[in-house]
């Protein structure tokens, strides 16, 4: 039986229904370090990362960069040429230390009496809010249709909505017009976009878009062109939101080498070699989704569109551990609100990778 790749896995609620209250600070690199924190050898579909990166004419021109560090960072150059890959006035756009910054400044600066997050999704939106002291609402997606959107299932009085697209770790596109459904006067609507660089031609984006009340995109520099350890994003909204959550900025938020980072990664060329990346993670995740189904025990949430994939399996926490000593990281899933024991999530990889851990996979499953 092949892999799941339709609208939805088959019911089951063990694996659906988490025992406790979910880890919100658990990422994926915790599975490639060791019990001292220390990186490990080991082969990572844990964190998604495109892996390969940065190039080497990136690291060029951050390595530049090292020369201005005597002086504070000066952000306009890199401010200007995100509006400009956009299509933007610069008073719209605000870096930040990657889209993880992003996050707190939402919860401290924008008001809400209730907030909503969509999940399962990246954790950071809601562990942030919660540390600034707001009581969130959870509207749980659902694994038997394909953890789809109805938009009707996101309360009407909800003020602040955080919701991502694709969204980690299911992989799963929201279509724009969905999503553009939920804005309203009065509500601020937070769309992650940290993997939209990863999806051919960027459909269903709402980054540029400014006929929206309340828009706020994130996006993320770290993924595509493995950044991570530099930690540069940046904010699309109204000037009037960006002014607001400037002012809950440090001074001096980004570092010099990542805002040259920024400027690089906005160029066409940059653009068009993320664009060859994401139709070359398509074809890669076909090649993973394909060999996938030949485990009949295994179901695959799709149609993916992410850099990722989400599965679920039987005992998937032991198939972890048995992985991880074949020498592959895997992203468990319980940590996700809506996900339980029964989930993992598998970053894409070049095909010989893919062959490799499913090689590790039919060991472990018998």
């Amino acid at each position: 039986m092949p892999a799941h790749t339709g609208s939805a896995p088959p019911r089951d609620a063990a694996a659906d229904a988490p025992p406790h209250e979910p880890d919100l600070r658990h990422h994926g690199d915790a599975e490639v370090r060791g019990t001292d924190g220390a990186l490990t050898d080991l082969t990572d579909l844990a964190v998604n990362v495109r892996s390969g990166t940065p190039p080497a004419w990136l690291k060029a021109r951050i390595a530049a960069s090292l020369d201005g560090l005597a002086a504070y960072p000066d952000g306009r150059a890199a401010r200007r040429a995100v509006a400009a890959r956009h299509g933007l006035p610069v008073e719209r756009v605000l870096l930040t230390s990657g889209a993880a910054e992003a996050f707190v400044l939402i919860a401290r600066a924008v008001r809400a009496r209730r907030p909503v997050v969509v999940h399962p999704q990246f954790t950071e939106p809601e562990a942030a809010l919660r540390d600034a002291g707001h009581d969130v609402t959870r509207v749980l997606l659902d694994a038997s249709d394909g953890f789809r959107l109805d938009p009707a299932a996101v309360p009407e009085d909800a003020d602040l909505v955080v919701v991502g697209n694709p969204t980690n770790p299911t992989s799963v596109l929201h279509p724009a017009g969905v999503l553009a459904g939920l804005a309203r006067p009065g509500r601020t609507l937070v769309v992650d976009e940290a993997f939209m660089d990863a999806v051919p031609s960027e459909r269903e984006a709402l980054a540029g878009r400014t006929d929206l009340p309340g828009l706020v995109v994130l996006r993320s520099l770290t993924k595509t062109w493995g950044l991570a350890g530099l930690r540069i994003g940046y904010v699309l909204a109204a000037a009037d939101t960006v002014a607001a959550l400037e002012r809950a900025q440090p001074l001096w938020p980004v570092s010099s080498p990542a805002l040259a980072a920024a400027e690089a990664c906005c160029a066409p060329e940059a653009l068009a070699e993320a664009a060859a990346a994401a139709e070359a993670i398509a074809v890669d995740r076909a090649h993973l989704l394909a060999r996938l189904g030949e485990f009949p025990q295994i179901r695959a949430v799709g149609p993916a569109a992410g850099p990722f994939v989400l599965i679920r399996l039987p005992d998937a926490d032991g198939v972890r551990a048995a992985l991880r000593a074949r020498g592959f990281a895997v992203r468990r899933g319980d940590t996700f609100p809506g996900l339980g024991p029964g989930w993992l999530r598998l970053a894409v990889r070049d095909r010989a990778t893919t062959d490799r851990f499913v090689a590790a996979l039919g060991e472990v499953l018998g």
